[in-house]
């Protein structure tokens, strides 16, 4: 049966794209069929690259499926206000995601921003997408992409409380961004970041590891070093 991951995070600009890209380049090597899904692309005109084209850079030719784009880098359910389109809901996202479970063994759908970030004027968000599956057959968990630093402890715990008042599995949480020279607060955090999330760390992508000149034949390896095995990889937090 296929499985549906949410990447979602604690904020924006912390890698979850590029986590997104490393879970789906080691599934795709390990010989799965994967689709990523970009419920909502924000900040871009028509026909620029988004952040599916950053997975297609680094993962290589997958499926991919953009819902909504809108030009404003905000909020989806403010920015589809303000240009005057209509709001993406979870069904279309949850009907969208089990079109895509029929074919593929895994459907990454990467959100925006954190996991309550609005989709529309009425508090819809990606955290509505798994009840929207449910009736469909489908079930959902979700992967958050959390900061390094000082700071990450409070809204990881919110992030994971928040997915369990929806009863939504968490399948852990990825560090979308380890500097070279981790501070003490850093280095604290991976002990105690699987213990207010009451989830495993699965991960830590090294800070900088995506950049413009890397290949997704460079990036497998650094995707397989960084991640645990039950993503794929061989990282461990000890």
């Amino acid at each position: 049966m296929s499985t549906i991951l949410l990447v979602t995070g604690t904020g924006t600009e912390i890698g979850k794209t590029v986590t997104t890209a490393a879970v789906a380049a080691l599934a795709a090597a390990d010989g799965r069929k994967v689709a990523v899904m970009k419920p909502a692309q924000t900040g871009m005109a028509p026909g620029e690259p988004g952040d599916l084209a950053e997975v297609r850079r680094l993962a290589g030719e997958l499926t991919f499926s953009e819902l909504a784009r809108y030009p404003e880098p905000l909020a989806p359910g403010t920015a589809a206000t303000r240009a005057g389109m209509r709001a993406i809901t979870p069904a279309e996202i949850a009907a969208e995601a089990a079109r895509l479970a029929e074919t593929h063994d895994l459907v990454l759908i990467e959100g925006a921003g954190g996991l309550l970030v609005r989709l529309d004027a009425h508090g819809a968000s990606l955290a509505d997408v798994p009840a929207e599956l449910a009736p469909l057959g489908h079930a959902a968990e979700a992967l958050v992409v959390v900061t390094a630093g000082l700071g990450t402890l409070n809204v990881t715990e919110l992030t994971a409380e928040a997915l369990r008042s929806r009863n939504i599995p968490l399948r852990g949480v990825v560090i979308g961004a380890w500097p070279a020279e981790p501070d003490l607060a850093m280095r604290c955090n991976v002990a105690d970041l699987p213990l207010v999330a009451d989830a495993p760390l699965l991960g830590a992508l090294p800070e900088a590891c995506a950049g413009p000149e890397v290949t997704a034949a460079a990036f497998l390896p650094i995707a397989r070093a960084a991640l645990a095995p039950t993503l794929g990889g061989t990282w461990a937090a000890a």
